[in-house]
């Protein structure tokens, strides 16, 4: 007597999902996708040739105005953090392009309709593309740093000092307002989606506006001036305590980029790809 065979209903009919949190999959996407390009690693190398030619020019001028015969303008010995901070003011411009092709790259090839198909949740992919964009700025800045702090401190010879614990900070400071500043082009780009149009809008709110804000010298503007992000930031580099503690400078910055996330959170919600 032959029997037939039970179906085993306890067996799946399927292989489980994968176990792992959404949220890590989706920064491990983005983190293949930064550096599966050639746009990062050319803009890394920019950003290096840059803050080593920055740095240079500024030890330059700081040595030539302590040895020209105008004791007006003579700055004494610098601090090799200063000139590295500095340098950040024109850097800056090249690292906060990864935070803006992270986004508008895929809006203009149409890659975003894959990666949205594959993360539904847009808030899940903005998130991930703002870990993986600060935490690529936030190393970038500190290689940033060491680069500037190598090419300064002999530029300087005897009018530069470098203590360990002060350009140790000085460059972590560096690090963490570049990471900032990337977050807050990525929130933009995901607003704006064409990268002419966040470059141009960057270019308002980072240089331009507060500028031109400060140049009449009157009080109230230059107080405005003082909340934008670039000026708050460089507050907070050079550890200032007017017209706020660098603590504040730091926050407020912080702020401009959480609300351009939301921004960009936004636009993306209301939007089609």
């Amino acid at each position: 007597m032959t029997t037939t065979p039970t179906l085993d209903r306890t067996r799946p009919a399927s292989l489980p999902a994968p176990s792992g949190h959404p949220l890590a999959g989706a920064v491990a996407a983005e983190w293949t996708k930064l550096w599966s390009v050639r746009s990062t690693w050319w803009t890394l190398v920019a950003a290096l040739a840059t803050m080593a030619a920055t740095a240079a020019q500024l030890a330059i001028y700081a040595v030539n105005a302590n040895t020209d015969d105008d004791p007006t303008v003579n700055p004494g010995v610098v601090p090799v953090g200063d000139v590295v901070a500095g340098s950040l003011e024109l850097t800056q411009f090249v690292v906060l392009a990864l935070g803006l092709f992270a986004v508008t790259s895929e809006f203009a090839t149409g890659t975003i309709r894959t990666t949205l198909r594959c993360t539904p949740s847009r808030g899940r992919v903005l998130a991930a593309k703002a870990i993986v964009v600060g935490a690529v700025t936030f190393g970038v800045g500190l290689l940033l740093g060491a680069v500037g702090v190598a090419v300064a401190r002999p530029v300087l010879g005897e009018w530069g000092r470098a203590p360990l614990g002060g350009t140790v900070t000085d460059v972590l400071a560096c690090a963490g307002y570049l990471a900032l500043v990337g977050v807050l082009a990525l929130g933009l780009a995901a607003a704006l989606r064409g990268p002419v149009l966040t470059l141009t809008v960057l270019l308002a709110v980072l240089y331009i506006v507060p500028l031109s804000l400060q140049e009449p010298d009157i009080t109230v503007l230059t107080r405005i001036a003082d909340g934008f992000p670039a000026v708050a930031g460089a507050h907070f580099l050079a550890g200032d305590t007017e017209p706020y503690p660098a603590a504040v400078g730091l926050l407020l910055l912080a702020g401009w980029a959480a609300a351009t996330l939301l921004l960009g959170r936004w636009a993306l919600a209301r939007r089609d790809a």
